[in-house]
This record gives C-alpha cells, structure tokens and sequence, in this order.
C-alpha cells in the first residue's frame, strides 16, 4: 500500500506540465552587431554576455548601441575625515536597431559600495571586483530585458 501511494505521487509530480514562462533566449532575432561607447571594461564584459545568448540559424539581425557611465561617489568618512567607503553606479543605455518597435531604447542602472582598506592595492582590488559583478548584474538584467521585449514582439 505504501509503495502504490509513493508510486502515484511521483508520477502526478513528475508529469504536473510545469513550464518555464520566462526563457532567455532570442526567439526571431540575433545580435549582429554590438558598438560600445564609455568604460570599456564594462562594455567588454557586457558584450561578451549578450554574445553568448545570440545565434544565427534562420533569425532576422538586430544591431545594439551600448552606451556605459561610470560614477564613483564617496558613501561614508570617518570621524578623523578620512574615506571608508565609496560608491559605484554603474548607467547602460542600450539602442536597438533592426526593429520595428516603437520603442527601442532600454535604460538600465546598477550601483554598489566597497570599502577602503590600509593598503591601495586591496582598495583597488575591492573596487574591481566591485564592478566586475555589477558589470555581470547589468548584462543579466538586460539579457531578460531584451528577450522580454523581442519575444513580445
């Protein structure tokens, strides 16, 4: 008996039909073509990301203008008015051409903080780090938002 219900709750869970309903994929299109404008660290790893989400077997091309800026802000000092801690935002402002919507323009921002430490090279290192994973944050987010808009399209 215990085996019978073991035996019907795994097939009424295996086959429930459950699908994904967001897929980040380009279903019609891909990107022929990425110019970068602004950090070219930023525009490196953001690039290399939409990249990997995009082939070309039977789809129509589309062309992306990235345009990237960096603002870098003191957060926090400290009583003796020396920096602890700074502040990264990160804007992408992206023009899609090769389609027909109405509006093609997507505007995505990122920002985070890092702290200040003894030594420079840490400081740097912290900072870096800092922007690779917002740069990594962006290009997700606009990989979801571009394949939103093209697959409503």
């Amino acid at each position: 008996m215990k085996r019978l219900f073991c035996i019907i709750i795994v097939i009424f869970l295996t086959s429930c039909g459950f699908e994904v309903v967001k897929q980040l994929r380009f279903e019609k299109y891909y990107i022929s073509k990425i110019d970068t404008v602004g950090d070219k660290k930023i525009n490196y790893i953001i690039k290399n990301n939409l990249l990997n989400f995009s082939n070309n077997v039977n789809k129509k091309p589309l062309t992306l203008e990235l345009t990237t800026n960096k603002f870098k802000s003191i957060k926090e000092k400290n009583i003796k008015n020396e920096i602890t801690k700074y502040e990264i935002k990160i804007e992408v402002n992206i023009k899609i051409s090769g389609i027909s919507n109405v509006n093609n323009q997507i505007k995505i921002s990122e920002n985070g903080e890092y702290t200040v430490n003894n030594q420079h090279s840490k400081t740097i290192n912290n900072e870096k780090k800092l922007i690779e994973t917002l740069a990594a944050t962006l290009s997700e987010n606009l990989i979801i938002e571009l394949s939103e808009r093209l697959n409503d399209i």
